[in-house]
């Protein structure tokens, strides 16, 4: 009783105390306590830990808060809100061990760092063992290069849509991001197909400018190499390979109509849709595949009016398209204007042609 006075009593003044020093001495004391008995100490205590700490921390030199913030950053049971103001300091030598390494630190103090602070406490964020998808979507947004491969190659993040579709948009001008992105064994197909073909673009564009010569043998070997990755990338699928086994049985059995395209459309079922629409277009899914992760819509608005699907399904196709692509919206208004002035028999011969291509191309291919 008389050694908790006497803290008490050190405490009380401590706080009243307008010497830096002293807190500080302070803080360090209690933190020791604290950690001490963390594991034995009530939510009502720790929470008085809490306001305590948050007392005493708050007017000490950034170096003592930073020693006080390593010692707190591994605990399994730190108080939350002393956490969350370390967490959040302007100072990147307090905040990056709270922000790399507790476990503390809730999804929403690592939003609104990664949104308002420097790249230093992105840079630290993109560092944590596990990462959300509403941390990393910030995180890709807003971080530097740095921030972006390191957050790339972090095995624990996780990526939405968004995320995904933000990182291949930016490995168009950062090699070492693309890289990282190529590694990760989740990321959807039909980011990956877009990472393939704008790298292959990108490759294309270097040889011709180095020797305009060999610009249309280049084109035709680009071509191949991307088309030998999808190729290779959908057959390592196994989402692929079942959605093709689902779609394939549809279609021999007589279910695969317009409306279910549609569906699969809607749905964001993007292997499922190009399967379907290679079946009812008679062209190959790499055809198909290419025309769904280019940047214009014009071969999808040909190859949805040859087979006579209404504009909605249409319009679905387009936006299953935009979001491949990375884009959030598309300009459905101005495509509608093109869709209702291309006449079927002009898309059907579209198609036709397609299809003499493709059998032509095989034919060359093929063994003498």
């Amino acid at each position: 009783m008389i050694a908790q006075r006497s803290m008490i009593d050190e405490l009380e003044e401590a706080i009243a105390s307008k010497e830096i020093g002293r807190r500080a001495d302070t803080l360090r004391r209690i933190t020791d306590l604290f950690i001490a008995g963390s594991g034995a100490f009530s939510d009502d205590q720790v929470e008085l830990f809490d306001q305590v700490m948050g007392l005493l921390a708050r007017e000490i030199e950034s170096s003592a808060r930073a020693t006080f913030g390593q010692r707190l950053a591994t605990l399994g049971k730190a108080p939350p809100q002393i956490i969350r103001s370390l967490a959040l300091d302007d100072a990147i030598e307090v905040a990056g061990p709270i922000l790399t390494q507790s476990d503390q630190v809730d999804e929403a103090t690592l939003v609104e760092g990664a949104r308002t602070k420097g790249q230093d406490h992105l840079l630290a964020i993109s560092r944590r063992t596990v990462l959300a998808e509403a941390v990393t979507d910030v995180l890709v947004e807003r971080g530097n290069e740095q921030v972006a491969q390191s957050t790339a190659e972090n095995p624990g993040a996780r990526f939405s849509e968004l995320g995904y579709s933000t990182l291949v948009k930016r490995s168009e001008s950062d090699p070492e991001l693309a890289l990282r992105m190529l590694s990760r064994p989740e990321i959807p197909r039909q980011h990956m197909l877009k990472l393939f073909a704008d790298a292959s673009e990108s490759v294309r564009l270097r040889l011709e400018a180095a020797d305009q010569r060999k610009a249309s043998l280049l084109r035709d070997m680009v071509a191949q190499a991307s088309a030998q990755m999808r190729t290779q990338a959908r057959e390592r699928s196994a989402d692929f390979v079942a959605a093709r086994s689902v779609v394939q049985f549809m279609h021999e059995s007589g279910k695969l109509t317009k409306a279910q395209l549609e569906t699969f459309a809607r749905e964001g079922k993007f292997d499922e849709t190009i399967i379907a629409l290679s079946l009812m277009c008679d062209l190959s899914i790499t055809h198909v595949e290419r025309a769904m992760i280019e940047h214009q819509p014009e071969q999808i608005l040909v190859l949805a009016k040859a087979i006579g699907l209404t504009w909605n399904a249409t319009s679905a196709l387009l936006m299953l398209q935009a979001g491949a692509n990375g884009n959030a919206t598309h300009d459905l208004e101005q495509s509608l204007a093109r869709f209702n002035k291309l006449q079927p028999d002009t898309a059907k011969k579209a198609v036709q042609f397609y299809r003499l291509r493709e059998r032509a191309t095989m034919s060359v291919k093929a063994p003498s």
